[in-house]
């Protein structure tokens, strides 16, 4: 199996009927379909994403070698992990996880979207949840960085919501147009978690290695294969 060569192919995080899981070749036609729809009820906002912005015979281009080149470049000391998010089985949208440094520095930072059709059923709040639950209870994480246009309040509420907090403002480019943006940041006691269980399977040893994540949560397991954890 590929995850014996490339153990974050083995990679899961469920919670109730939405599972993350890292994206394979096989799921590329549907990813590209997905992302050439729409995703922005109105195209002309200015946070509209600058590699959405790209003709959809480029983004989709666009899209394959990005995923090409986080799993070829990822290293402990900087890596992107890029989950597909499916509820029963079908892709939704994406949630991205990354890090440089993380060994030393226990920092997370993320990025997702969901596809238009699949906006305003709480599956954005879920998914971030999810990934922080990732980071957080499996990973060791000590801070997670995210950021989104000062206006767009859409996602900042989404953010807000799993515990996020306002981390100053910035003007920073954003495509070729320069854009304030809001920062923020959560830690594990300010984070708002999931009621009920989320399960992560597929931790090995040797994707903790890849990942420069020393931390385990329990010694009782071994190689990590399966965790989960409750809100109380």
């Amino acid at each position: 199996m590929l995850e014996n060569d490339f153990p974050p192919f083995g990679l899961r995080i469920s919670h109730e009927d939405m599972t993350l899981r890292v994206f394979r070749d096989a799921d590329m036609a549907e990813y590209l379909d997905l992302l050439s729809g729409p995703i922005f009820a109105d195209e002309t906002v200015p946070w509209v994403f600058p590699w959405y912005q790209a003709p959809v015979e480029q983004r989709r281009l666009n899209a394959l070698k990005a995923q090409w080149g986080w799993r070829s470049t990822m290293t402990p000391e900087d890596w992107n992990l890029a989950f597909g998010v499916y509820i029963n089985d079908v892709l939704v949208g994406s949630q991205s996880v990354s890090a440089k440094n993380f060994a030393r520095l226990g920092v997370v930072e993320s990025g997702s979207w969901l596809a238009l059709k699949y906006q305003g059923k709480h599956f954005g709040s879920r998914m971030r949840k999810l990934m922080l639950h990732f980071a957080f209870d499996h990973l060791g994480a000590i801070r997670a960085q995210s950021k989104a246009a000062a206006k767009n309040k859409d996602s900042l509420n989404v953010s807000l919501s799993a515990g996020y907090q306002l981390d100053g403002r910035r003007i920073e480019l954003y495509g070729e147009q320069a854009l304030e943006v809001q920062h923020i940041s959560v830690t594990p006691k300010q984070f708002n978690r999931l009621e009920g269980e989320v399960v992560v399977t597929g931790l090995t040893d040797q994707l903790r290695a890849i990942l420069g994540a020393t931390f385990s949560p329990t010694s009782g397991l071994g190689k990590g294969q399966e965790l989960s954890s409750k809100k109380n």
